[in-house]
């Protein structure tokens, strides 16, 4: 993967009176001058600005001390994640890749050109250590794409230096605002010289206040959609629950087709909720393995060193990294596929022409509530069923079910809240904890499986399997526990339900 930083800068006006004294703010000993840097960056965007519109910059970028190709992703107002690839002709396939989930089938061509002269300053504290750097700079801006124009200006941005506390930034802006410099109009060179050479970054189209049941399954559907694309870039990057979260997103637009069905029409929509049922069970591989890696190394921490015998935490230690290297390689793949772009297409496309059923047109109070009561129902008949069942491997399955079922019912409750206000909320609330007791009951199914197959692996090595049997004992005891608060929780759920 390629380099990333954590870029946190501003942007300011300037008159071309330069720079304004910032000796003494913040703890700035000295205002060091490193000279004027030439830089040259051709900016890359689909032909409608996918990235633009996304707030996303891809360039390439010649002159200064990083050189290359750089791909911006927005964190915050202010921060962004700069992500470099080396200096080469064509967009380099790692950028490329985390672009995807905007660009799909489209082609990336050289949109706009910046040439920069930038004068840098360096702010640095009595230690000599970088605070900031500061610079003032002249940019020339040149549409590529046929018709396009040119603009010109001047600009003053503060970035902070790496670890730096932003903090710090407040008080450069209140020394630069005295100075009578105000913060820039546009959040960055590009948004502008789009604005400026031609047709400017296209703003994205707010859907309409929801009102009719229609409105309001479709708003949450969509929210889910953006989640999915704007996620993939984190996946692709392994940030930390970057694959829960979008596995979410596809359980919860999953949940919304099926749960809604008199809403939109399931002859078209049932297809899209297939491929999401199989997007969320490629995505739960490496989930379900993060999940049971953590479980289980956490419970052998827990161990009295008397009760490890035999390498078990070298066993564990392998047998968990065999198991991130295949699935991280197994969801960049699924990412990558023609089926996952099929897939997000076919989500513009029921987005930008829903197949609406007549009831999608009433009001939502009285649809939306129908279509949770249904799944609460459903819910209920599956737990009661589990409860009936002795302890083992059926009630096992049947508390699975449940879980799933406990999901869809919180996700339409999630969907209908907006519409029916605390009631729905309240569902929410309290099958989000009935889902995470029956996950905790599940993750200890898996882990005692996991368990058993270390164990054989570890007897047949010649090892102790001592400590694999006090391990899988302390999940039997940990899931009898969540299967007896089991009842008392179901009971505050049904009694809160009042949708």
């Amino acid at each position: 993967m390629a380099d990333a930083t954590r870029e946190i800068e501003r942007k300011y006006e300037s008159d071309g009176s330069g720079l304004p004294d910032l000796t003494g703010v913040g703890g700035v000993a000295a205002v060091v001058d490193k000279g004027l840097v030439e830089l040259d960056a051709v900016y890359y965007d689909t032909a409608d600005q996918r990235l633009a519109a996304a707030s996303l910059t891809l360039r390439r970028r010649t002159g200064g001390s990083d050189a290359g190709w750089h791909l911006k992703i927005p964190v915050a107002p202010g921060v962004r994640d700069e992500i470099r690839a080396p200096l080469c002709d064509t967009v380099p396939g790692e950028l490329a890749a985390l672009v995807r989930s905007r660009v799909r089938d489209a082609e990336l061509i050289p949109l706009v050109r910046l040439r920069s002269a930038r004068d840098v300053r360096h702010l640095l504290d009595a230690h000599g250590t970088l605070l900031a750097e500061a610079s003032v700079d002249t940019v020339t801006a040149e549409r590529l794409t046929a018709g396009g124009g040119a603009a010109q200006w001047t600009e003053i941005e503060v970035e902070l230096a790496q670890d730096g506390d932003p903090a710090f930034l407040d008080k450069v802006e209140k020394r630069l605002r005295k100075a009578g410099v105000r913060p820039s109009g546009a959040p960055s060179k590009l948004a502008r010289a789009l604005e400026q050479t031609g047709t400017a970054r296209p703003e994205p189209v707010k859907p309409p206040e929801p009102k009719t049941a229609g409105d309001h399954v479709l708003a949450y559907l969509r929210a889910q959609r953006d989640a999915l694309v704007a996620l993939d870039p984190a996946v692709r990057r392994d940030l930390p629950d970057s694959v829960h979260r979008m596995r979410v997103a596809t359980r919860r637009a999953r949940s919304t087709l099926c749960t809604f069905r008199k809403v939109l029409d399931r002859t078209v929509t049932d297809p899209v909720a297939a491929e999401l049922k199989w997007l969320a069970g490629e995505l739960g591989v490496d989930r379900d393995r993060e999940v049971l890696s953590d479980r289980l190394a956490t419970a052998l921490d827990g161990l009295p060193p008397a009760l490890v015998t035999g390498p078990v935490h070298d066993r564990m230690a392998a047998w968990a990294s065999a198991r991130r290297s295949s699935a991280r390689g197994r969801v960049t793949g699924v990412l990558d596929s023609r089926r996952h772009l099929a897939l997000l297409d076919s989500l513009d496309a029921l987005l930008a022409d829903p197949p609406l059923r007549p009831a999608a047109a009433r009001k939502p109070q009285k649809v939306l509530a129908k279509a949770v009561r249904k799944d609460l129902a459903k819910l209920s008949g599956l737990v009661a069923q589990a409860l009936e069942l002795p302890p083992g491997k059926e009630r096992d399955l049947a508390l699975h079910e449940a879980r799933k079922k406990a999901k869809r019912t919180r996700y339409a409750a999630e969907a209908a809240t907006p519409a029916l206000g605390s009631p729905a909320r309240a569902l929410s609330a309290s099958t989000k904890a009935l889902t995470s007791l029956l996950g905790d009951h599940q993750d200890s199914v898996m882990a005692r499986r996991a368990l058993g197959e270390l164990s054989a692996v570890a007897h047949a090595a010649g090892e102790s399997t001592f400590t694999y049997g006090v391990l899988y004992a302390r999940e039997e005891q940990r899931a009898a526990g969540t299967e007896a608060e089991l009842p008392g929780l179901w009971d505050s759920v049904r009694g809160g339900a009042e949708v």
